[in-house]
């Protein structure tokens, strides 16, 4: 892999989005902190650096700076933001506090050409920009001149053109900039020559090299879910090694309506992938018994799962790797200049394995985002069906069960579950929604249906619309659609008796959503 960008992360909340449009112009990208030691920055051998914004101000003695070997380097250079007051204050320049902060949409002016902004804006023209800044660059390095100016930046755009040094006071990178794909495609192809060579089809081959050379003759196991990230993970790493991998299929019993039978039927009849299959519903029903608290429910589950996969673990015999799904969003997070997560997302894994294993770890998908996960399983031959699948809980819907989780119960939700997916996708809107499903609630509902008074259960429909799985908006069925639903429900599925759409915007905390 020749060509890499580095992105240099000063702790921007839109870092990650950076890497996001670089990887959507066919670019290949890592971030890594500001702190990142030169040795490795040299090792790394970017073709050009990314610096991001960030919370602080540049004109503070603490506040993060850029490494010089950047400036060593002598590849071309984008400072975003803060990325570029840290630029202008390496060099000589000056960044004070504003008088005036910008934040949300402004208007910049181009002010003077610049093989930044071919192709998209000639002097005297205007583009709506995102700013997000309260400091501001006030004079400039030597060598650099104004490319564009807002009201209150009269450097929103800067250049050294001969060093190929540039910063930008905006953000190109959300979509509240317009201009800012078409930007960031000109620094990457216009002014630091890439070729745009990233493909699934090179990851794929380069993936599968990696994977033999690390695990050379060893055996490698992996926890299948059913979901995506797991079910690509486990196409490459057959691709790799063969034979000497052996997927777990573990049917808690807790997942949607005929999964289970799904998994099994692509992994191990179409793609002959080994599978070991447990059938462990009644004994996660057993370890849920009474329990009402999601986090708690999560724990059990959890641990239930870890005891399974390595009671299976020892029936193999020697085992050498633990493959993972872990997808570049958990890397980024886990190497944030502003230092790894506080809080376990417990929501999103059921556990991990105990130390006492000791198995080494494979993480072929490590280097992609989940929209890469999904062409790289169509690369693979991936049915579309299951490559789009919505995403699901590790804990499967014994956090979608609100109160206790019974057979019954269980029952109840795979049935109204399969019914509202089914009517999503015969209306065309299951590619539109990110996450859709019916939630079972803890209380009962007097209703008459006919000639007799009924007291069932009430469920809660859910979808929202997402970009990357961190923000959610309700998604605006219309009101037809949402009463055939329901009708069919509670005529198809005996045990419910009400139905009702929740219309908020953010996800409860006490419904998995993820």
């Amino acid at each position: 892999m020749t060509e890499r960008v580095l992105i240099l992360d000063f702790g921007s909340q839109y870092t990650q989005l950076i890497a996001r449009r670089l990887r959507e112009l066919r670019v290949y990208c890592e971030i890594h902190p500001c702190t990142w030691a030169e040795s490795a920055i040299r090792a790394f051998a970017p073709r050009a650096v990314v610096l991001s914004g960030g919370p602080a101000s540049a004109f503070e003695e603490a506040s993060p700076k850029l490494p010089p070997v950047v400036l060593e380097l002598g590849v071309p250079v984008l400072g975003i933001c803060y990325g570029e007051q840290a630029l202008c204050a390496a060099l000589g320049g000056r960044v004070e506090p504003g008088a005036v902060r910008e934040f949300g949409r402004a208007e910049i002016e181009l002010v003077r050409e610049s093989p930044l902004f071919d192709g998209i804006l000639r002097v005297g023209e205007r583009a709506t920009v995102w700013m997000s800044h309260g400091d501001k660059v006030t004079a400039l390095p030597p060598g650099f001149h104004a490319v564009a100016a807002s009201p209150a930046s009269p450097f929103a755009a800067i250049a050294d053109e001969a060093r190929k040094l540039y910063g930008v006071q905006f953000h190109p990178e959300v979509a509240h900039t317009p201009i800012g794909k078409d930007l960031l495609a000109n620094f990457c192809f216009r002014i630091a020559r890439l070729s745009g060579d990233w493909s699934m089809a090179a990851f794929r081959s380069q993936a599968v090299a990696a994977i033999r050379a690390r695990v050379g003759r060893g055996r490698v196991i992996l926890g299948l879910s059913g979901g995506v990230d797991s079910a690509v993970a486990a196409l490459l790493l057959h691709e790799a090694i063969g034979e000497r991998l052996t997927c777990v299929f573990v049917d808690t019993g807790l997942l949607r309506l005929g999964e289970a039978r799904e998994v099994v039927e692509l992994f191990r009849g179409h793609f002959n992938v080994p599978l070991t299959v447990v059938e462990a519903g009644p004994r996660f029903l057993a370890a849920l018994e009474g329990v009402v608290d999601p986090e708690e429910k999560r724990k059990r589950i959890g641990k239930l799962f870890v005891d399974i996969f390595e009671e299976e673990a020892q029936k193999l015999g020697p085992v050498d790797f633990l493959a993972q799904g872990t997808l570049y969003p958990d890397v980024i997070e886990s190497v944030s200049f502003r230092g790894p997560s506080v809080t376990i997302k417990s929501h999103h894994n059921v556990g991990g394995l105990p130390e006492r294993m000791r198995l080494a770890l494979v993480e072929p998908l490590r280097e992609l985002f989940k929209d890469e996960v999904r062409e790289l399983g169509r690369e693979m031959g991936l049915p579309e069906a299951f490559v789009g699948r919505h995403p699901f809980p590790g804990p499967g819907l014994a956090v979608r069960i609100l109160g206790e989780v019974t057979a019954e119960r269980v029952a109840l939700l795979q049935r109204a579950d399969a019914i509202f997916l089914e009517e999503i996708r015969a209306a065309g809107l299951y590619e539109r929604i990110w996450q859709a499903f019916a939630v079972l609630l803890p209380v009962r509902s007097v209703g008459v249906m006919g000639d007799q008074r009924t007291y069932e259960s009430a469920c809660v429909l859910r979808a929202v619309t997402s970009e990357d799985g961190m923000t959610a908006d309700v998604f605006p069925f219309e009101p037809a659609f949402l009463a055939r639903v329901a009708n069919r429900i509670v005529n198809e599925v005996r045990g419910i008796n009400r139905v009702s759409y929740d219309v908020t915007s953010k996800p409860p905390g006490t419904i998995e959503w993820e």
